[in-house]
């Protein structure tokens, strides 16, 4: 079953988009311990997890991978 041009675009942007989401959380976890290694109780994983999945947090990498991902497109389509 083949799918459409418009299905591959829009699960490509998609997929690009997560992508995005997942560095910019990978990369606010890496700033939670690193800030927390001065600390005498370092925060397990879960605690970490949790301090950085919050509504805010969420709505900026949002935001932050659909521009990214715009712009990379704009590159696109000039080269």
């Amino acid at each position: 079953m083949a799918m459409s041009i418009l299905s591959k675009k829009i699960l490509r942007a998609l997929a690009e988009i997560l992508f995005i989401v997942f560095l910019f959380y990978t990369n606010l976890l890496m700033g939670q311990f690193v800030r927390s290694r001065s600390e005498p109780h370092a925060p397990v994983f879960l605690s970490a997890l949790a301090d950085i999945i919050t509504p805010t947090n969420a709505l900026i990498g949002l935001i932050g991978a659909i521009v990214g991902y715009l712009c990379i497109e704009q590159f696109r389509k000039r080269w």
